[in-house]
């Protein structure tokens, strides 16, 4: 960690302590426009709310995860002012966005974790390579997607439909290389 990333995120999985550097400019820049592409559609088609880390995600005991965009169904939407995570029991998707020093916790650790904990869609971004893998729960292998990437959870009456391409260009605003 270089003094530029002072701050380190932390998270817990089964147990095990993950310590990783604190986000780049181009990492923010994807999970901003990831965001801003699921969250409309979340709402259009009421199934819960689209967030951002940081979040203290404790789907199971000795697990406290902060998915970069993830969705939280409808029904645990708070009616009251709440302080905390705890509600957070379920998601409808988590989405991660890769770096050097997160890419085998994101493609093994965190993907088995949210696919055994109930999360229906887990997306890793690969901005190197351009292209967004999705994982779902009756997956043995990522479904790589370079072209258009659609997805419709159970309760949604239509589809959201990603231009994978067009998103690292003009969504995310990457220079053709990283």
């Amino acid at each position: 960690m270089d003094e530029r990333s002072a701050w380190p995120r932390y998270e817990l999985l089964d147990g095990e302590l993950l310590v990783t550097p604190s986000p780049t400019w181009a990492h923010q820049m994807i999970v901003a426009a990831m965001h801003r592409i699921v969250a409309p559609y979340c709402i259009e088609q009421s199934i819960g709310v689209a967030l951002m880390s940081p979040a203290d995600i404790e789907l199971a005991v000795e697990s406290i995860l902060q998915p970069d965009v993830f969705v939280v169904p409808e029904e645990l939407i708070p009616t009251e002012p709440v302080q905390g995570w705890e509600h957070v029991r379920s998601l409808l998707l988590a989405v991660e966005v890769l770096s050097p020093s997160t890419q085998r916790a994101d493609r093994v650790g965190k993907r088995e974790f949210y696919l055994d904990h109930g999360v229906p869609d887990y997306w890793i971004i690969d901005a190197d390579a351009r292209v967004i893998e999705r994982w779902t729960s009756d997956s043995t292998r990522p479904d790589i997607r370079r072209d258009v990437l659609e997805w419709q959870p159970a309760t949604a009456r239509s589809s959201l439909r990603i231009d994978v391409q067009q998103f690292f260009v003009r969504d995310c605003r990457l220079p053709r290389r990283l």
